[in-house]
């Protein structure tokens, strides 16, 4: 039997409509679907900085120029301590002690650049220096123990009275204790340069007492 060809025009557009319909609600399924999976952890997350801020790294203490620290002379210059009479020119490790040298120098009628001098040359301003024959200290005084203990004089142990190793690494007591035995033997001898003498190695002449005096003119002002 034929259908009347309105039928068949009708079921062609009720089939169009509910094709359309269903791909509408397949497609709000899948979006729908879309936004609600879970983020992914392993994609990059962009930082944003603060308004005004800018996202560009800054740059770390390693990478960033370095301020070089005020010498011990620029120090003792921008304080203007007054305590300071040895000359600038000395060798920081040696100007370090400069507060020190000065008082126990005046203490002793000495120059404190002639007492600097002597550091240079004894002991470069180390204060735990200690030589191969037994001297201690700034100012490299024989001690009355350790390898010092072992040299003999007349009437016994040519250092007994000395201090011990201990008190002569404190750079103060070296110090004060050294500018003393210089002030003497300068006293005794009857120059400086003669106390130098007396003061140095045994058996070297003036060869220590013309060095300390080289450096001594060299640096002072």
């Amino acid at each position: 039997m034929t259908l009347p060809f309105r039928w068949i025009f009708t079921g062609i557009v009720l089939g169009a409509s509910f094709l359309i319909f269903a791909a509408n609600a397949i497609g709000q399924i899948q979006v729908v679907a879309a936004s609600t999976e879970e983020p992914s952890f392993s994609a990059p997350v962009e930082t944003l900085a603060p308004p005004g801020e800018s996202t560009e790294s800054a740059p770390s203490a390693e990478s960033a120029p370095a301020e070089s620290a005020p010498t011990a002379q620029e120090e003792a210059k921008s304080s203007g301590d007054g305590n300071c009479e040895v000359s600038p020119r000395f060798p920081e490790a040696v100007y370090r002690w400069c507060d020190l040298i000065t008082r126990y120098a005046n203490e002793n009628g000495l120059d404190p650049d002639l007492v600097a001098a002597l550091i240079v040359q004894e002991s470069g301003g180390k204060p735990d220096a200690y030589s191969r024959s037994g001297a201690v200290g700034l100012m490299q005084v024989m001690p009355r123990d350790g390898i010092a203990a072992s040299f003999r004089c007349v009437n016994g142990p040519c250092f007994a009275s000395r201090p011990s190793m201990a008190e002569l690494y404190d750079p103060e007591f070296n110090i004060r204790y050294g500018t003393r035995m210089l002030a003497g033997l300068i006293s005794k001898r009857g120059s400086v340069r003669d106390g130098l003498m007396a003061y140095g190695p045994m058996n070297v002449g003036y060869s220590y007492a013309d060095k300390v005096l080289a450096i001594y003119e060299r640096f002072r002002d």
